[in-house]
């Protein structure tokens, strides 16, 4: 018999299950090539899931489930609720692009995209390695039928494949690391393996074994060097609409299993896994940054960077533990959040712009198809700037907050190894401000090699206008959300 409190703490995930099966067979029954109906039943679920999200955050409680396999705490509730505005949103930007090329026909991109977002909730709530792996499947399996959606696409269907083997890889990596952490704890609930690691009965060699292997799955679900191979392939290969559902939303789940696994679950380890965090950020720094300057394709340039801006969400969780004592965690682990979610906002206006930009049978990837936009159009333009400069860190875009707020929590450590990394960290982002300035050089000072003009529906462009706004003005004010995610992180740790 299940409890009433199992049912409360799933409660908006069995709310979306439900409504992503009723509109996969409504679906059925529409014949409007815009799938209209579809669309507007899965922006109110998603509408609906969104607020229950928020109410169960700022409740603050923290609730078990299903014997200590799922949780609803704080910092899942306000990652669920930003996932699912997210996709909310990503479905507003891309359903006019998909349209156009025939994507929308049996509205498998609304069904798929709510139960990759149902994947993400279970990988956030989950207590459990199985759990956590279940959602973590949940979500890849839906991704790859996303990225292959236009099958008589040889570049989609390449991406795809490419993306399906190096994703099974990468799952078989996580598998066999939470197998080995399994045979050394006795125990597959995170809690159970925290006692068991902090007991000290365990050897420390198998723990080492299973944690270097876990990392490495987590690396490749946050797309990191040196497991970023997928990235600007795929980012590239796949119909633009999806790519904005695998580089936006998914990030914030790829962190919160992170910080289950590696802070709830392993946090006597720390030592070990903030040294192989450290190698992976500087490679994904240097590699993502460096890379991204010889690119010419927008998409490709944007997964580079992609790679370089998830160095900075490792970066902020190299601090937590210092010389054994965790007084800094709550600043390090919520100058993460909050640099992940301003990474997911920044990347929902930047392809925003790139949809519209997008006709039929004109994709708009190249970086020069961006040519005199300013001239064609001053508000896309100056959107698409304001994400340039975000993404880059300059004040006062949130961009810059975010990335101050991770170096702050190196820097206040005190140790030289983490002084030594954000002093890199700087002069990676110094490189990294060429091809983001380098577009905004484009947009505003190249003659147009088109003279026509960019339209977008209504409903679009409000999506747009305020999603360009919040950018701005979190950078103006970004207090707000960084108590909400400190807030978040220390309720979290401390249930």
């Amino acid at each position: 018999m299940i409890d009433k409190l199992s049912l409360i703490a799933i409660y908006p995930e069995i709310v979306l299950l439900v409504m992503a099966c009723v509109i996969a067979l409504v679906d059925l029954y529409v014949t409007s090539p815009r799938r209209t109906a579809t669309y507007v039943l899965t922006l109110l679920t998603l509408g609906v899931v969104a607020v229950l999200q928020a109410l169960y955050a700022t409740g603050g409680q923290t609730i078990y489930g299903f014997s200590g396999m799922t949780v609803s705490d704080p910092m899942s509730n306000w990652l669920k609720c930003l996932a699912s505005v997210a996709m909310m949103v990503t479905l507003v930007y891309g359903r006019p692009y998909s349209a156009a090329r025939g994507m929308l026909h049996g509205g498998e991109v609304f069904t798929l995209g709510m139960f990759s977002l149902l994947g993400m909730f279970i990988m956030m709530s989950g207590s459990n390695f199985l759990v956590i792996y279940l959602g973590l499947e949940l979500l890849t399996l839906s991704s790859y039928a996303l990225v292959a959606l236009r099958r008589d696409n040889a570049t989609a269907s390449e991406a795809a494949m490419k993306y399906f083997v190096l994703g099974a890889l990468a799952s078989g990596f996580l598998l066999y690391g939470l197998s080995m952490m399994y045979g050394a704890t006795g125990s597959l609930d995170i809690a159970a393996v925290f006692k068991a690691i902090n007991s000290g009965n365990v050897k420390h060699q198998v723990l080492v074994f299973g944690l270097v292997f876990i990392v490495a799955g987590l690396a490749f679900k946050l797309g990191v060097v040196p497991f970023h191979m997928w990235v600007p392939d795929v980012y590239q290969g796949a119909p633009t609409s999806v790519t904005l559902m695998i580089g936006g939303a998914p990030k914030l789940a790829a962190f919160a299993i992170t910080i289950r696994l590696l802070v709830e679950g392993m946090l006597p380890l720390a030592i070990d896994w903030q040294q192989m965090l450290a190698v992976l950020a500087v490679g994904s720094l240097l590699v993502g940054n460096l890379a991204a300057i010889a690119q010419t394709n927008l998409k490709r340039m944007l997964a580079y960077s992609t790679i370089s801006q998830m160095g900075f969400v490792l970066i902020g969780l190299l601090s937590g533990v210092v010389n054994g004592n965790t007084l800094s965690a709550t600043t390090a682990y919520s100058s993460s959040m909050f640099y992940v979610i301003t990474y997911v906002l920044t990347t929902l206006a930047t392809f925003g712009v790139i949809l519209i930009l997008a006709r039929d049978g004109f994709e708009s990837d190249e970086i020069t198809d961006l040519a005199g936009l300013n001239q064609r159009s001053p508000a896309y333009a100056a959107i698409m700037a304001i994400c340039m400069f975000s993404l880059a860190g300059v004040p006062p875009m949130v961009g810059f907050y975010a990335k101050l707020s991770v170096l702050q929590s190196l820097v206040s450590s005190g140790q030289t190894p983490q002084i030594a990394l954000a002093v890199f960290a700087v002069m990676m982002s110094l490189i990294g401000a060429f091809y983001y300035l380098r577009v905004v050089k484009v947009m505003y000072f190249d003659e147009p090699i088109t003279a026509t003009t960019v339209s977008a529906g209504a409903d679009v462009r409000i999506v747009l206008a305020i999603n360009g706004a919040l950018v701005l003005l979190l950078g103006l004010f970004p207090s707000g959300l960084m108590a909400l995610c400190a807030d978040a992180i220390a309720k979290t740790l401390g249930s």
